[in-house]
């Protein structure tokens, strides 16, 4: 997507950023309050007694929204809080759902929004900074960059919230779709049938020890945005990153396979990331809290172990499900016994025009 530039702020800036320029020097409390639309002025009893809760009630909330303890007569809420807690207990007292699931749903939103925020800030600091250019920011920023940035955000703020709820529902209609797909007419099976592949930088820790902590960021923001393109190209799911390691999932077998051999090459022919080596296998696993779990995803993480650089391993099941798949080409190994896993025979995944060799697998 190409925007043509526009003059700084000119014609966009929002009633809360207008307020945010008319303060000289923005403070926690000044965030709070133009972010979140009024100012503190409830205690934690305050809260309780209005919303119709118990003190403990409105506590479980607050916790599963992310945030510490108050005391009771910290006047740390605003009408905003409030606004919230009534209407989760409405949703609970109606019958809609159980305070359980309540608190589940709140506790989703909030680990997942926390994360958001944060990186969403980052982002706007690393473009706030004297040398441009989205430079990773590893430190503290210095006191006029800060209260920059965090005016830029408050000018933000209202232009991006109506992205977060389209996102939100773009995704969640995709996740009810799923669910739909996944009917089985075996309810005695637990979980549900997917593709499940580990990409893994090859040396990572090796690597580590030689860059310094700001091109390791560039490393690792590299990896995760062309690994995501990568995935979701092709209609899967990044399920989680952790540094050196991308853990994907899709409905079906070809796309999954199709996916590890695109990483794999991708990485190939970039100048700065190191080598890949990739782990798929097909079965059941079972998902909760967004993430997925199981013998099928074990298996995917042992084969990964094994793998070769620029290679892809798959399990059993997958190999045989993309035997009739046009495309691919599946080379037999030697049967292993993976840990925790057990007796597994992996298969080495090429394109089916890729020169055949032999190697050390075989």
């Amino acid at each position: 997507m190409t925007v043509s530039p526009a003059p700084q702020h000119e014609g966009f800036l929002s009633s809360t950023g207008a307020a945010a320029r008319a303060v000289e020097a923005l403070d926690g409390d000044d965030v709070a309050s133009l972010l979140v639309g009024t100012s503190r002025e409830f205690s934690r009893n305050d809260v309780s007694r209005l919303a119709g809760v118990s003190v403990v009630g409105a506590r479980r909330f607050w916790h599963a929204l992310g945030f510490p303890s108050t005391t009771s007569s910290d006047r740390m809420f605003t009408e905003a809080d409030l606004r919230a807690l009534r209407r989760m207990t409405v949703l609970v007292r109606s019958g809609v759902i159980d305070e359980d699931t309540a608190l589940a749903l709140t506790r989703a939103f909030a680990r997942n929004t926390d994360r958001l925020a944060a990186w969403q800030v980052q982002l706007i600091a690393e473009s706030m900074t004297a040398s441009g250019g989205g430079t990773e920011v590893i430190g503290p920023l210095d006191e006029p960059t800060a209260q920059a940035t965090a005016r830029v955000i408050l000018d933000l703020a209202d232009e991006l919230e109506p992205m977060l709820v389209y996102a939100w529902r773009r995704h969640l209609a995709d996740a009810v779709s799923r669910l739909l797909a996944d009917v089985s007419s075996d309810a005695q099976t637990p979980g549900q049938m997917r593709c499940v592949g580990f990409a893994d930088l090859v040396a990572f820790t090796t690597l580590v020890r030689q860059l310094s902590e700001r091109d390791l960021a560039r490393t690792v923001q590299r990896f995760e945005a062309l690994a995501t393109d990568v995935v979701t190209a092709h209609g899967g799911r990044v399920i989680k990153t952790v540094g050196d390691e991308v853990l994907f999932a899709t409905q079906t077998p070809a796309p999954g396979a199709a996916i590890a051999l695109d990483l794999v090459d991708a990485l190939a022919d970039d100048d700065v990331l190191p080598d890949l080596r990739v782990g798929v296998a097909f079965g059941r696993v079972v998902s909760r809290l967004g993430d997925v779990f199981g013998t099928t995803v074990n298996r995917a993480a042992r084969l990964t172990a094994l793998a070769h650089p620029n290679a892809v391993l798959v399990d059993g099941p997958l190999a045989t499900a993309l035997a009739s798949q046009s495309g691919f080409r599946i080379t037999s190994m030697r049967r292993r016994t993976l840990r925790g896993v057990g007796s597994v025979t992996p298969h080495v995944l090429a394109r089916s025009s890729t020169p055949t060799r032999r190697g050390r697998y075989l």
